[in-house]
């Protein structure tokens, strides 16, 4: 009635795989993405798709993922299609992390250290992939949501719902209603931190951090959760590093964004992860017109409750927060031991 074009998108769709409908295309498409192209690759991959033989790709890459001894894919980011490693984390994710069950999808670098692992599958174009995988990005979007709702379906889990992904928003819901104080953080070398689900009470940054490292165990995770503008932090190899340390698979999700990606899997999926959240307090903090919170406070309630939630599941969780970027770049250092 105001006189602007609206697309209807189709409410039966997920977030998630709603890449090729109205939710996705048309952003693409007024961005100056060549949409029907796109259309014309996913049209003609979704036809051998559909036919049930044991040369199925999605087939196979679902039986690939749901193999529970290598619950952990490693997803190497490519130049031909950047971002699109990104987008298969949180459609996996958020699909399969549920009854405890689930894929961990781990977004690397070209030459992940953490490939070797036996927990683990790389699935990638390169030859030397556990899974080989080639496709036009049309073909991408329809190949990864037929086969991660085919590897629900192995898991025995509904790959359409997404039930941790509320109780995260109930809980920052519940603190944004009376913006209580945190408890007391424990002080080390002008740093503060919260650690909780590890023995005794570390007294210093370094030694919480060991804490944490220590429970993560022969088939567990490391997730590294930034709180902070991901254009203006330059983690560089901070993936890979980690890795290469703890010897095991480690994600970093920017807040609070993962909330709808591996937020789902992080407290779904198996209790074999470890947490460790970075806030960066914004340099400048901006007044919500109609709320009686700032956007500060709403990313505080987004993380803490996230915390509180992982917390009450027995999840190791470490919460370091800095007031600047250059306090941000004297924790990095200690995360990399």
């Amino acid at each position: 009635s105001a006189g602007y074009r609206v697309f209807l998108g189709d409410p039966m769709v997920g977030g998630r795989y709603s890449a090729l409908t109205a939710f996705g295309l048309v952003p693409a498409t007024l961005a100056g993405v060549d949409t029907a192209a796109v259309l014309s690759e996913a049209t003609a991959l979704h036809e051998s798709l559909s036919v049930d033989t044991a040369d199925n790709p999605a087939s196979i890459l679902a039986a690939a993922l749901a193999d529970l001894a290598h619950d952990k894919v490693l997803l190497p980011d490519t130049s031909s299609l950047p971002g699109f490693g990104d987008w298969v984390e949180q459609l996996v994710a958020e699909s399969t992390g549920k009854l405890g069950r689930g894929v961990l999808p781990v977004v690397t670098g070209s030459t992940p250290p953490d490939a070797t692992l036996p927990d683990t599958i790389l699935v990638s174009s390169a030859p030397a992939a556990d899974v080989r995988v080639e496709h036009t990005l049309g073909g991408g979007f329809v190949l990864w949501e037929w086969a991660t709702a085919l590897a629900g379906i192995l898991l025995g889990i509904n790959p359409f719902d997404q039930p941790d992904v509320e109780s995260a928003k109930k809980a920052a819901r519940a603190l944004l209603e009376d913006l209580p104080e945190r408890p007391e953080p424990t002080q080390s070398e002008g740093l503060s931190f919260w650690v909780s689900g590890v023995e005794g009470a570390p007294r210093t940054l370094s030694d919480a951090i060991a804490a944490v490292y220590g429970y993560i165990g022969e088939s567990g995770y490391l997730a590294l959760q930034m709180y902070t503008n991901r254009l203006q932090t330059e983690l560089g190899s901070l993936r890979d590093d980690l890795a290469a340390s703890c010897r095991r698979p480690v994600t970093v999700g920017y807040g609070p964004r993962f909330l709808h990606s591996t937020g789902q899997f992080h407290k779904g999926g198996p209790a074999t992860g470890v947490f460790i959240q970075v806030e960066v307090v914004a340099e400048a903090d901006l007044e919500i017109p109609g709320y009686p919170f700032s956007y500060q406070q709403l990313i505080d309630a987004q993380a803490w409750g996230d915390r509180s939630v992982l917390v009450e599941r027995g999840r190791p969780v470490l919460t370091i927060r800095v007031t600047s970027h250059e306090d941000l770049t004297r924790v990095l250092p200690l995360l990399r031991g």
